[in-house]
């Protein structure tokens, strides 16, 4: 039987840290132990026409990238165990495959993305059922806005997207949604200090060449208490990734990260937290 024709792919900058993403889940996820089950990660992989290996190296990352998506897959199943009804909007999601990992069957689904990346989704994803719906739009943009309805609940999601911002911009976006969004979780992830600063200074490279885009946001105790001091957010939280295999990711990492002072450090995993808007 031939091999299925693959689509190609031609992306650089910001929106070719999709397919890295998308690369680490799946190669975590082909493993008998993987610590994330993501078919529809291997599926999407296996279908593109683009040198994953000889661009990102073998996937090394890809344990502490899946232990992330769980992280987030937790927070939005205990929002559905709550509003099995309600909206989740993924604001940035790339080729993020999380809501075949967590539908409920009958979560209302919005991936809010820039129009390069809903026209690479539609092509490669199967058709949007009537729950998940897709709006080609940036999330700094506020339009989105007004395709959400949080009568049944409502969970905001940005993983992966808010270092990509200038730090203003996630201000904004933060705020805005307070305004917006009275009662309504939002949970996304950043990077610390250090890492920023590599990136800024094009050192943040793999052995294979490829060099992650600049990532001007960063999280540490000061940003959080900014974040904190916006109008209408009424708490900050932050998440731990699970436990996950091998003496790194399943003793060391777990220990370490009992230290909020090296959480904030950054060197155990990404910052993830939610904070919680009110009036």
């Amino acid at each position: 039987m031939p091999d299925r024709e693959k689509s190609r792919v031609d992306l650089d900058g910001v929106p070719e840290t999709l397919l890295w993403n998308l690369y680490q889940r799946a190669t975590e996820a082909r493993r008998p132990d993987a610590v994330l089950h993501d078919p529809k990660a291997i599926d999407l992989v296996d279908s593109l026409d683009y040198p994953f290996a000889d661009r990102f190296g073998q996937g090394s990352l890809g344990q502490w990238q899946a232990l992330r998506a769980r992280c987030f897959d937790q927070e939005v199943r205990c929002f559905l165990t709550e509003h099995p009804d309600g909206q989740v909007v993924a604001l940035g999601e790339g080729l993020e495959t999380q809501f075949w990992r967590v539908d409920n069957g009958r979560v209302r689904w919005l991936t809010v993305d820039l129009p390069e990346t809903v026209e690479l989704r539609a092509r490669l994803l199967p058709d949007d059922p009537p729950r998940r719906r897709t709006l080609a739009c940036s999330a700094l943009d506020e339009e989105w806005m007004r395709h959400v309805d949080p009568a049944e609940g409502l969970l905001l999601s940005a993983q992966g997207l808010l270092m990509y911002f200038e730090p203003d911009q996630v201000h904004r976006l933060i705020a805005g949604c307070a305004e917006r969004f009275p009662g309504v979780t939002m949970v996304f992830d950043g990077v610390p200090p250090w890492f920023s600063r590599r990136t800024l200074d094009g050192r943040m490279k793999t052995a294979q060449g490829y060099q992650a885009p600049p990532m001007p946001w960063a999280v540490d105790g000061a940003e959080k208490a900014r974040i904190r001091a916006l109008p209408n957010v009424t708490e900050l939280r932050d998440l731990r990734a699970p436990r996950g295999r091998g003496p790194l990711y399943g003793a060391v990492f777990p220990l370490l990260n009992r230290f909020r002072a090296v959480r904030a450090l950054g060197v155990t995993g990404l910052p993830i937290m939610t904070v919680r808007f009110g009036r």
